[in-house]
């Protein structure tokens, strides 16, 4: 079932019954909060967790996902295509940041980490999820960015291998736009702002239910919708 997006002339699912999603990350903070989120409209939500003794929000199933792990990525979306035959959600969720130094300061084990968390790992995962995600149309990517890599946006003030990879995560997500969107699929990228979690601190502006807000909007995204951009707060801005 879709209904209509009261500002834009396009449609959401209104619920995701009989859908599938993988949410990366999903064991606390925002990836848990869009995962529990999700099952709740629906889906039957698989919850990526690096630990095998991490916990995930009820109703979800958990799967050991290291994201830096090509052979884990390619077990869980095995997987899934074995239990339950189809991927509808994909959220690129997962990501570390190493903050306060410039790139000069910037120790070479912390950028080879953040580039292989927060850009590698999503590549690989589309590269193996995304012909599950075409196998129904409208099948959709959300990946979680951050205005802290918007090339429009001034990118001083340290953190460069976490600039850097979001920045490419925008790129990620215009390539599969280009390359895949004719084909039904809908990727788009999403700042969820300051969010209060492990990562933004305590002092963050935005609880979690703030920030999950726009990207579980993403994933109810119906085929149709736009594609190839980059969302906050439910509008575009600016790569």
């Amino acid at each position: 079932m879709t209904d209509r997006d009261h500002d834009y002339d396009f449609d959401l699912h209104e619920t995701l019954d009989g859908q599938v999603a993988l949410v990366t990350g999903a064991n606390r903070g925002l990836g848990a909060e869009i995962a529990s989120r999700l099952s709740a409209l629906g889906a039957t939500v698989y919850a990526g967790s690096r630990s095998q003794g991490d916990e995930t929000p009820d109703g979800t199933e958990r799967v050991l996902l290291d994201v830096t792990q090509e052979g884990e990525i390619e077990r869980v979306v095995d997987g899934i295509f074995s239990e339950v035959g189809r991927l509808d959600v994909l959220v690129n969720n997962a990501g570390v940041l190493e903050s306060g130094n410039d790139i000069v300061a910037e120790p070479t084990s912390a950028i080879d980490r953040t580039l292989a968390t927060n850009l590698r790992g999503p590549m690989l995962l589309c590269k193996h999820a995304v012909p599950l995600l075409l196998q129904n149309e409208g099948g959709r990517v959300v990946n979680v960015s951050s205005g802290m890599g918007a090339l429009g946006e001034g990118q001083s003030g340290g953190s460069p291998s976490y600039r850097v990879s979001k920045s490419g995560l925008n790129g990620l997500t215009v390539y599969l736009d280009g390359e895949y969107g004719g084909d039904g699929l809908v990727a788009n990228s999403v700042c969820p702002g300051w969010v209060r979690t492990d990562m933004g601190g305590e002092n963050a502006s935005r609880s979690l239910e703030k920030g999950a807000e726009t990207p579980v909007w993403l994933a109810r995204f119906a085929p149709g919708a736009p594609g190839g951009r980059f969302w906050r707060d439910r509008e575009p801005i600016d790569w």
